[in-house]
């Protein structure tokens, strides 16, 4: 038991270097404060060394559960100590500690799914494919999205953004997006969708208050420009709240690529950091519908597939998009996970 609380320790640890190195250094010294202080005989610890499989991968990020539920407590009010300290004020490390004593049982239940998040600000990756899109396409989009979690990216053609000089999207939004831009714009197009539809195993009903706060609490804490764009997001989402089905992503891809299309119109699969939490039979089958899909694509109903996933070979987040009937793939940009910086290759 000491060995393989030893490994969850430095779990905690490597995931805290991971955040540091990505802007949070009020995450990492949560976590490295987790790491000290975690209790192998509480109910958290005791749960943790229970579960199995790989503590630090996509689909668990353990430590990662256990902040999302100590952010929770921290934005409730509910334990002012530790809010305060997530402010600056108090000792971190002690308020962490006795947050993981007060309140032990609680937290075990964020321990049971794994982190479920929603990244607005991946959209302006997407709009800026679909401009391209557009640019050879002059046509209204039919748009589909695997993982869409809350909807939140999905909702893209409710924002505004500032995509390297160039300005689109929706004028009077009150979401704004304007990543550092590094090469040129992308095309000058006006995006025009024609519909929206998207999946997800376990769809975020933003309506539900309780869910909104759990979306929120998985944010880490110290990334303010980050949470305000996503409570920005999701009240526009409330106006204009996003069709999401509830369902397997290779069921629904299936589904949804293999049904008729409207001539004159163009359909884009896209998604943004998903297929890497997808089971392996579930991602061939993606792929095998997308090239289904492709072979089928005409001028008069061309089909575009937009993706933003981690390149593990390059290590970067890689904005890729392929148009059919030819099939020509293009490398767009590389960028932030969260949406802060692009660089465009094109």
């Amino acid at each position: 038991m000491h060995d393989k609380f030893s490994e969850i320790r430095i779990a905690f640890e490597r995931q805290a270097d991971f955040c540091r190195g990505n802007g949070s250094p009020l995450t990492a010294d949560i976590l490295e404060a987790i790491a000290v202080h975690i209790n192998p005989t509480g109910a958290v610890g005791a749960h943790i060394l229970a579960m199995k499989g790989n503590l630090e991968g996509p689909g668990e990020a353990i430590a990662l559960r256990l902040t999302g539920g100590l952010h929770a407590l921290a934005r409730s009010g509910r334990d002012e100590t530790l809010a305060a300290a997530y402010r600056g004020e108090g000792q971190l490390a002690d308020a962490v500690a006795a947050a993981l004593v007060a309140h032990d049982a609680e937290l075990v239940e964020w321990l049971d799914s794994p982190p479920q998040t929603n990244e607005p600000a991946r959209a302006a990756y997407i709009m800026a494919g679909l401009m391209v899109a557009a640019a050879r396409y002059s046509m209204p989009i039919e748009l589909l999205e695997i993982g869409s979690s809350a909807g939140l990216v999905l909702n893209l053609n409710s924002y505004r953004y500032a995509l390297g000089g160039v300005e689109v999207g929706d004028p009077v939004s009150p979401v704004h997006f304007a990543p550092e831009w590094k090469g040129a714009p992308p095309p000058d197009m006006d995006v025009r969708i024609h519909s929206q539809r998207g999946v997800d195993r376990n769809p975020i009903h933003l309506t539900e208050p309780e869910a909104a706060e759990k979306l929120m609490a998985y944010i880490w804490p110290d990334q303010i420009e980050r949470i305000a764009h996503n409570e920005q997001a999701i009240e526009v989402s409330r106006t204009f709240p996003p069709f999401i089905d509830k369902g397997e992503a290779a069921d629904w891809t299936e589904e949804r690529l293999s049904s008729p299309q409207v001539e004159g119109v163009m359909r884009v699969l896209f998604h943004t950091i998903t297929l890497q939490y997808l089971p392996e039979d579930q991602k061939q089958r993606v792929h095998a519908a997308i090239a289904a899909a492709g072979a089928c694509a005409t001028e008069d109903k061309p089909f575009g597939w937009l993706s933003y996933e981690f390149d593990d070979v390059g290590k970067v987040f890689e904005l890729r998009l392929t148009l059919w009937p030819f099939g020509e793939e293009i490398h767009l940009a590389n960028g932030h996970p969260h949406g802060a910086t692009v660089e465009w290759l094109v």
